[in-house]
């Protein structure tokens, strides 16, 4: 076997960090980096093509794809920034462009031109270049700086004017300016204020030359020839500052321009539709706002709907940091929008599910492909029974991965790090090292759940063994060994001086091999936990190791950028056979096939080398492989699984790769047998029992819903049938107005053919008259024209002979133009058939074009209508209810204002009774003074009191309203109910007395089953008696004609001793003994037929008896049921007599508050003026205090009386209610 070859299969996972990481190449494909690669997802299909990255690069750092959607540049990190240009059908590099005049390692922003010629990208630090390219000649048409040399202000987008390829724009930190090309240079031209300019993240190109740019503070600018028109703040600062502090808030602002805000409310991408009329912006967290443009600059933005990213959860566990979202796109058709977060996440939207919802209703995307790792990936492990591997993240995550079907089996969040997974070989269950403890979970149909705890901290390395029955785990540097029975601890592995970093277990399970930091490779015994081959080099940091099918031949990598092929055969002939130079490159990672055949490692730089082993393990060329550019980040584990077909390998960049393994030639690997994979599953009691209940709730409903349905149908086939009959009459009708008709018309017809014939029979005779006459001139004439026609003749053959002459000569001449006509018109045809044909194809894009326009514009105008309709509605139902609430308000401070001049009245007359008595009372003066300050205090108090009983009144009285419109429409509705209801009432007594004497009949039908059942039984078994007894007669017929035979053979031969008297007396006594005597057991048998018939009998007139008996109970058993339903609809009806009467009442009870609302006001206002100053405070204090907390215990109790009885239903609760208000009033009376 030659060097295997490996061929990318499926990724797991996008690069977050690349700049405009995402984007559509059609409808159904997305772009998006991962590893090395640029992959084109395929969305219905779920299938990925891939786009591998140049050899000398290190890593994508931004990609852009072109306004036709058939380029794409992507820009990677190396000794200097590479671009290189793709054809997205074809998939091959058009192009690469080496900036070698610039400082900078990397890119930080690519776009294309309007019309894909020309390409602009933007250097790193420390210089920020921004280079202009003719990208097809690989020409650089201009250079420029766009910020200071070694400056701290970075660059962070450039982009094409849509409308001018020379203008171009470039936003950053405090950074926007805009540049032209022209005459061979750039030059800066429009530049903004430097009051203007705040630290932007985003940019996008509007219609008519207007720039978008989002900040970090959260605020979309609008820019206009480098002059900003408007802004809108997406997230508004804090709403509790009050108005006293706007100097303290001035100072907030000026420290925001200096200090930035976190990336909590940054604008990360702005989209819009290609006509302009939709702006999408990411900003928060996980929120994409979308806005309609406003038909004026101050209007421009208009929010009319947010989009957020759903929360991941798994098991009742919600992850703790919030995803942002850093790029938008938006599908050729606009019809779906797709975010990529820092989570490296994608997520997709249709946007016309979007325009659906409510408006003040968030809406939430959707995942579009699979749910990625979002950090360094830990762990890896891969399944023997099944075709799932195990990944584990410091994103505290496990994902279970199925690699045939390339799709995400399971997923479970915890509130720790993961740090180690391993699969047990069945695939039930999985060990996972965490901060704390080693656990132990099944791998339940749709969840991880723990069920078993060690405690082993922060452990890093954990393995099964190959039969499952033992797992090792590492505890620092000690390995220990648990059985997976009874988790008891077998053996405790210690020698290594360093941190074990990978422990794999031999193929027969009775050793593990152990490397570590400390440069040791041991070989242990596990029955005995000693080590059996040693093998130390302290001059190098082991990273990985795998092991050979004999169990002795080990692999192992470190940090000497070499392999090392090691034989632990023994404690004195451990050594290392072979030392595989990587040509400076470390080594991370390494797998061995379970064949032995294929060894694969995995470099610090991301890149897979494979290499040829023979079947014991060995080296079989040592220092020839192929390498292959895989990830962007250091390789940290990688796997082959059990039928050596797929090889998987993760790394620190969050991907994971999926390649299949296949021979140089490309051909598969040939299995040695066919590996059949269990598909059994664990489900707890629990979750079945939850299932089954959900699957019977379910089938329950399906038969209401069917059962409804029947109904529904049967309700429309009777309408029909109405329909159907009022059709038929109405066409019967019609059809005998039509016959009535056609009478009509046959008649006036035969009128009109006996007018017509006679003026035939006229015309007839007219024209023979003329006929004759025609005749006898046209005989003269004959014979005239007769001898013309023989000279004519004469002459005509003579010209036929010259013209069949100038025929033959004319026919061989058209011949030959009809040959070149055809030619000729047979090429221009086929020209005009492919002209035909491209101006179909043109009529059909345009078709297409206008219908998708039209429904669009269509949509566009239903939802601007549905919105202008909501906000007027919106608009109207609050003036209506502000209006109200100041009606209220004005009649509450008009009674306030006249009982504060009543009073200041009072007071004014007090004083000057006062003054009078100044000299001789200023000590009872002094005394009033405080007494008139404790009665304004009390005043105020009872005014807000008062006003607090006004409102309170005041919404009762609007609920009073609304319960009586609501009243009276349910008092209408039940009228039509009762008057729809009484015809099918009818019918329905009809149907139930037929069906009660259908069920009478039947019962009699069925009695007279039962009887002739029993009778048809009763003749069955006398028919099988007889049957018995013509068996049993026919049976001893033919022994008696055989022993008649036998007897007629025997005598026959005593006739043969006629002559011989003794031999005939011999032959006679034996013929009697042996036909004469046997016994006859005939009678027995019959007896006892008799005995078993007659117990038969006996047993089924038991039986009979018993069923009447039953048969009786069983009637009046129904007529005492049917005596209690009619006693329980009587009560029912009693019942429903009281409801109506309580209903009265309950009018009675309302007019009669009104009343007393009206009296309490009138003697409100008599006490006022009665009461003397003097003795106000005395009196009105302590009683209405005490009467005001009476009426608010009743009301308490009545709401409390009215929750419970509402559970119930009915009125009672209300009348109730009103009964409790009027007899407080008449107590505070």
């Amino acid at each position: 076997m030659a060097i295997p070859n490996i061929s990318t299969k499926y990724i797991f996972g996008v690069k977050s960090a690349v700049v405009n990481n995402i984007a559509f190449h059609d409808e159904q494909t997305l772009l998006y980096p991962a590893g090395s690669y640029i992959i084109l997802y395929n969305v219905d299909q779920k299938q990925q093509r891939f786009i591998l990255g140049s050899e000398k690069g290190h890593g994508i750092t931004a990609q852009a794809v072109s306004a036709n959607r058939r380029l794409l540049a992507v820009a990677e990190k190396g000794e200097k920034p590479i671009i290189t240009i793709f054809d997205l059908n074809t998939l091959r590099k058009r192009k690469t462009l080496n900036c070698f005049e610039v400082q900078s390692q990397e890119c930080v922003s690519v776009a294309f031109s309007h019309d894909s010629k020309l390409l602009i990208t933007q250097c790193g630090h420390p210089d920020w270049t921004l280079v202009l390219w003719q990208w097809e000649k690989a020409r650089v048409l201009g250079t420029i700086k766009t910020s200071k040399p070694e400056s701290t202000t970075p660059v962070h987008h450039v982009s094409f004017n849509p409308a001018d390829n020379s203008h171009i724009a470039v936003v950053g930190d405090f950074i926007f300016k805009q540049y032209r090309f022209v005459d061979g240079h750039l030059k800066q031209v429009q530049q903004a204020k430097s009051s203007e300019l705040q630290n932007f993240t985003a940019m996008h190109w509007g219609q008519e030359e207007r720039i978008l740019l989002g900040t970090n503070t959260g605020k979309v600018m609008l820019f206009d020839e480098g002059e900003l028109k408007t802004d809108y703040q997406i997230i508004k600062p804090d709403k509790q500052l009050k108005k006293d502090d706007s100097k303290h808030l001035q100072t907030l602002m000026e420290s925001e321009q200096s200090i930035s805000q976190p990336d909590v409310s940054k604008v990360t991408s702005i989209v819009t539709y290609s006509k302009g009329t939709r702006i999408a912006c990411s900003c928060g967290q996980g929120t994409v706002h979308l806005f309609e443009r406003g038909t004026d600059i101050k209007t421009f933005f208009k929010k009319t709907k947010e989009i957020k990213v759903p929360e991941q959860t798994s098991g009742g566990e919600a992850t703790e940091d919030e995803e942002t979202i850093l790029c938008l796109a938006l599908s050729p058709s606009e019809e779906t929008l797709v975010a990529s977060t820092d989570h490296n996440q994608i997520y997709s939207i249709t946007l016309s599910s979007a325009d659906l919802g409510k408006e003040k209703e968030a809406v939430w995307f959707e995942m579009a492909s699979q749910l990625f790792h979002s950090n360094i990936i830990s762990g890896l492990d891969v399944c023997i029974r099944k075709p799932w591997f195990a990944t584990c993240s410091t994103d505290k995550a496990i994902h279970i991965w199925n690699f045939e079907t390339c799709s995400l089996e399971l997923y479970k969040q915890f509130p720790e790090e993961v740090y180690s997974v391993a699969f047990h070989p069945s695939g039930l269950y999985i060990l996972a090292g965490f901060t704390d403890k080693l656990r132990l979970m099944n791998l339940l149909i749709d969840d991880v759940r723990i069920f078993k705890e060690f405690t082993i901290r922060g452990c890093r390395e954990c393995r099964f063994s190959n039969g499952g029955h033992l797992f090792a785990a590492v505890h620092g540097n000690v390995i220990q060994v648990y059985s997976t029975v009874t988790y008891e601890n077998v053996a405790n592995l210690k020698g290594h001086n360093g941190k074990v970093k990978a422990v794999i277990w031999a193929p027969d399970d009775l050793r593990i091999i152990s490397c570590g930091w400390d440069g040791a490779v041991y070989s242990w015994d596990v029955s005995t936990g000693k080590r059996l081959g040693e093998c130390v080099l302290k001059s190098c940091s082991y990273n990985s190791i795998t092991v050979a099918p004999d169990g002795i031949t080990t692999f192992a990598v470190g940090s000497d950028q070499s392999i090392k092929e090691i034989a632990l055969k023994n404690a004195a002939e451990s050594q290392i056979t072979h030392d595989v130079d990587a040509r400076g490159t470390t080594l991370t990672a390494v797998a061995l096939s379970h064949s032995g055949r294929m060894l694969f490692a995995g470099s610090a730089q991301g890149t897979i080398r494979c290499m040829k082993s023979t079947t014991q393990g060995n080296l079989a060329v040592p220092g020839e492989w192929q390498e292959l550019q895989a990830h962007s980040s250091q390789i940290s584990r990688m796997a082959v699984t059990y039928d050596d077909q797929y090889l998987v390998t993760v790394s620190d960049d969050s991907c994971i790769i999926l390649w299949k393994i296949s021979e140089k030639e490309g051909r598969g690997l040939k299995r040695d047998k066919d590996i059949i994979y269990s598909e059994e599953i664990l489900i707890t009691k629990s979750d079945l029992e939850e299932k089954n209940a959900l699957m019977s709730e379910l089938k329950t409903r399906v038969d209401e819903l069917k059962m409804e349905n029947e109904y529904q149908l049967r309700l429309k086939d009777m309408n029909y049938n109405e329909k159907y009959k009022e059709m038929t009459d109405k066409f019967v009708q019609e059809m005998e107005a039509l016959k009535a008709r056609n009478k009509k018309l046959e008649l006036e017809k035969d009128r009109e053919e006996a007018r017509h014939g006679e003026e035939v029979v006229e015309t007839k005779q007219a024209h023979a008259a003329e006929l004759e006459k025609l005749e006898a001139t046209n005989n003269q004439k004959l014979m005239i024209e007769y001898e013309k026609y023989e000279e004519l003749q004469v002459r005509m053959q003579k010209m036929q002979e010259e013209y069949e002459a100038q025929l033959h000569e004319a026919e061989a001449s058209k011949e030959r133009a009809c040959e070149e006509l055809t030619e000729y018109y047979e090429t221009k045809l086929h020209e005009k058939s492919q002209q035909l044909e491209q101006v179909h194809e043109e009529s059909r894009q345009q078709n297409k074009e206008y219908e998708e326009t039209k429904r669009q514009i269509e949509e566009d105008a239903d939802s601007e209508i549905l919105d202008i309709k909501n906000k007027y509605e919106r608009k109207l139902r609050e003036e209506k209810e502000a209006n109200l609430r100041l009606k209220g308000e004005t009649g509450i401070m008009r009674k306030k204002f006249t009982s504060l001049q009543k009073e200041i009245d009072d007071h004014k007359a007090e004083i000057v009774k006062l003054q009078t008595d100044q000299g001789k009372l200023q000590s009872v003066i002094k005394s009033l003074e405080k007494d008139i300050v404790g009665l304004k205090r009390e005043i105020q108090e009872r005014d807000e009191t008062i006003q607090d009983k006004e409102k309170r009144i005041y919404d009762l009285k609007k609920k009073n309203q609304e319960l009586e419109k609501f009243k009276f429409v349910l008092d209408y509705k039940i009228k039509e109910l009762k008057k729809q209801i009484e015809p099918r009432e009818n019918e329905v007594k009809e149907m139930k007395e037929q069906i009660q004497e259908m069920e009478g009949e039947l019962e009699r039908f069925h009695m007279l089953n039962t009887q002739l059942e029993l009778s048809v039984s009763e003749l069955r078994q006398k028919l099988r008696a007889t049957d018995r007894e013509l068996c049993l007669k026919q049976q001893r017929v033919q022994d008696l004609n055989s022993m008649i035979k036998r007897f007629r053979t025997d005598l026959h031969n005593c006739v043969g001793y006629v002559q011989e008297p003794k031999k005939l007396k011999e032959s006679i006594k034996m013929l009697y003994q042996k036909h004469a005597q046997h016994d006859k057991p005939e009678a027995l048998s019959s007896r006892v037929e008799v005995d078993m018939h007659v117990e038969h009998m006996r047993q089924r007139e038991h039986l009979e008896r018993s069923i009447a008996s039953l048969r009786k109970k069983l009637t009046k058993d129904s007529q005492i049921h049917k005596q209690d339903n009619v006693k329980i609809m009587q009560e029912n009806v009693s019942l429903i007599k009281e409801i109506n009467d309580l209903r009265q009442d309950l009018k009675i009870a309302r007019t009669h508050e009104h009343d007393l609302e009206c009296l309490l006001t009138i003697s409100q206002k008599a006490s006022g003026k009665q009461i003397t100053p003097n003795q106000e405070p005395v009196i009105s204090s302590s009683n209405l205090i005490e009467k005001e907390k009476i009426i608010d215990m009743q009301k308490n109790r009545n709401k409390t009386a009215s929750f419970t009885d509402s559970r119930r239903g009915g009125w009672l609760p209300s009348i109730l209610q009103r009964e409790i208000v009027t007899t407080s009033v008449r107590t505070v009376r």
